[in-house]
């Protein structure tokens, strides 16, 4: 154990004692989170700027296997990519061939993860003459070409259609910007008045990092640095080792899926996975895992890697930073070819995060199982991404990615308390843009973003409820919808905790030139256009005995202008058994929206009287009914993790 070493022992094995060692741990998080910074707040595009879709990692040189102590507090998706995608890029490009002053990038996603518009950047750090490190930035560009603006499309069959694919480059060389490489990306996207700014940006934010990191070289020297790299890596993976110890052995299995890809609704695409744990290590099975889809909804290993990773942070060891070490006692098992780890060309990988998201559903399934009490129920189980684009009346293209769909939602509940619902999702740990900046951007408005009430997962700890969220479309568009877990619930519940409800996406033409002004109960869908859910054939309603309604029989929907548009995204896990929850508890949630009156007595057992719309301060618990009323639900079935 590192603990158990001498001063002169730690010493030995890190370059450094102690105290150094941690003062360089939270050193290298302070760079990267500064490289961060620096583009957070100098972006162009709104899926960087508003978003927060990047991530940044300090890594080691060749000599230590570019071990990862560093990865930013920021989209968790990209961070356990970059591990492998950095060795992927400089090995192939050539560590020999580096020098101060160069940037080298890549975007393939069978070398680098995630998908074609999320481009890599690496920045060689250097002490004299030897390499000491890399700073990189992995980043979502707002266009990498393909046949769909913006790139967010599940209807895209081959790597030829996702957009412009780079293996390892030089974009600077000793400084100087390889002109090659800068044309090569300009003469192939759209967008090119906001990539050039972000990416020149993202280049200023890597020379902020190479400063940062040099000034640490400096001051600590070489063998401190890579010593404390070692260091922070040993840690992490003894800290998982001691976690995984402490669980008894066994067994678990668990499964999600994907409803459908973007050919037809033939074909669901499920992700099976069996988790061994012995003594301090486990092993990652997911054999059984469909094959890759016909269409750009598959990931990659080294996304599933990512997600593995994700996954046991969360249960085993959430409360310290993520780095490479966290993986070193982890076995994973993955056949070529599935929904997860898809090959080119015809394996095209685009909505490799709604992959992440069934994956992540599937292991904290089976986990559950695993850590009891410390079980997370699911979150909404998909991103629930909208894209929207059109050209304005001056001729000029505009794109709405990631802005006015679902992508607002809950988690689901634990054992610490109810769960969040204005979040995002368990991977995709962005930021929620700004409604005005999104309508300053892009014609539309949005007119509605609130709570479903008894949409989330009742439990002793309540889920986070599904969101509505209406916009007005100003102008004539083309959308593109990215939602892929309507067929089950995705926030399924633990120990003894009720599952979230579904929603679904709809479209409201005009009235002439009046926008339509849609209700919220049931009978407010008569009218619409439904385009996606499992919704009531009669009444176009959610319902979770209705029918699935196939979302990519139109490989994009198209507007004309003053078409009001709403997703219902999924409610989130509960945790518990709901009719233990205090009834004060109850009541608050019906005083606040979240649950009604119906819902409160159907779902938990507790019978509250009064009117929460005229008189929410007015709500009691009628004490004598809700005790005869949990009495009573001695046959009503418990959900629990399937």
């Amino acid at each position: 154990m590192i603990r158990d070493l001498s001063t002169d022992e730690f010493a030995a094995r890190y370059g450094a004692d102690r105290f150094t060692a941690t003062v360089l741990a939270n050193r290298f998080r302070y760079i990267v989170e500064h490289v961060c910074g620096r583009l957070l707040t100098a972006a162009f595009s709104p899926i960087l700027r508003d978003f927060y879709d990047f991530a940044a990692t300090l890594a080691g040189p060749p000599a230590v296997d570019y071990a990862t102590p560093a990865m930013s507090n920021s989209i968790v998706l990209f961070t356990g990519t970059m591990t492998d995608s950095v060795r992927n890029t400089i090995n192939e490009y050539g560590a020999d061939r580096l020098g101060p002053g160069d940037v080298i990038v890549a975007n393939d996603p069978y070398r680098t993860g995630t998908h074609v518009n999320d481009l890599l950047f690496c920045r060689p750090v250097f002490d004299g003459d030897r390499l000491a490190g890399f700073v990189n930035l992995k980043a979502h560009q707002l266009d990498m070409g393909g046949v769909a603006p913006g790139g967010f499309s599940l209807t895209k069959h081959n790597v030829y259609e996702t957009g412009l694919v780079l293996s390892p480059r030089a974009l600077y060389r000793g400084g100087e910007p390889v002109r090659e490489t800068w044309s090569l990306i300009f003469d192939n996207v759209r967008f090119g008045e906001i990539l050039f700014p972000d990416m020149q940006t993202i280049c200023a934010g890597l020379t902020l990092g190479e400063r940062l990191l040099s000034e640490t070289l400096d001051r600590y020297g070489f063998d401190a640095v890579q010593g404390a790299i070692t260091y922070v890596c040993d840690a992490a993976a003894e800290r998982m080792a001691l976690a995984l110890a402490a669980i008894p052995d066994g067994q678990w299995e668990g499964e999600d899926a994907a409803d459908c890809d973007g050919v037809d609704d033939s074909e669901e695409y499920r992700i099976r996975v069996t988790i061994t744990k012995r003594g301090d290590h486990a092993e990652v099975d997911f054999s059984g895992t469909s094959r890759q889809a016909r269409t750009c909804i598959n990931a990659t290993a080294l996304d599933a890697k990512t997600t593995v990773g994700v996954a046991f942070k969360y249960l085993f060891d959430p409360r310290t930073p993520f780095s490479s070490g966290a993986w070193r006692n982890i076995d994973i098992v993955l056949p070529e070819g599935t929904v997860i780890s898809a090959l080119p060309p015809d394996g095209a990988v685009f909505l490799y995060y709604e992959q992440s998201q069934v994956m992540i559903g599937a292991l904290l399934r089976a986990l559950a199982k695993a850590v009891g009490s410390s079980a997370i129920a699911g979150d909404r189980g998909t991103t629930d991404i909208h894209n929207a684009s059109g050209v304005h009346p001056n001729g000029i293209p505009w794109v709405s990615a990631a802005q006015l769909g679902g992508e607002l939602g809950p988690f689901g509940a634990t054992e610490h308390g109810d769960a969040d619902t204005w979040m995002l999702s368990y991977q995709a740990n962005g930021i929620v843009g700004a409604v005005e900046a999104i309508e300053s951007d892009v014609p539309a408005v949005l007119l509605r973003e609130e709570p479903v009430p008894d949409s989330a997962g009742p439990g002793f700890n309540r889920g986070g409820t599904a969101v509505v969220r209406d916009s007005l479309w100003l102008q004539a568009a083309s959308h593109n919808l990215m939602s892929l877990h309507y067929k089950r619930p995705a926030g399924f519940g633990v120990n003894g905790g009720g599952d979230g409800r579904n929603g679904g996406v709809w479209i409201w033409p005009p009235h002439g030139e009046t926008p339509a002004s849609p209700a919220t109960g049931d009978g407010a869908y008569a009218d619409s256009v439904p385009l996606a859910g499992l919704l009531n054939p009669d009444t176009n309603a959610p319902d979770p005995d209705g029918q699935f309604l196939y979302p990519y029989r139109q490989s994009s929907w198209h507007t004309d202008p003053l078409t009001v548009m709403r997703y219902i995204n999924r409610g989130g896990g509960g945790w518990g058994d709901p009719f233990t929850r205090e009834p004060e508890r109850v009541l608050i949630d019906v005083r606040d929206g979240y649950v009604t009156v119906a819902g409160a007595a159907r779902d938990y057992g507790v019978v509250i009287v009064g009117d929460p719309e005229e008189d929410p301060e007015g709500l009691v618990v009628d004490e004598t009914a809700t005790a005869l009323l949990r009495v009573r639900r001695d046959d009503r079935p418990v959900a629990g993790p399937t």
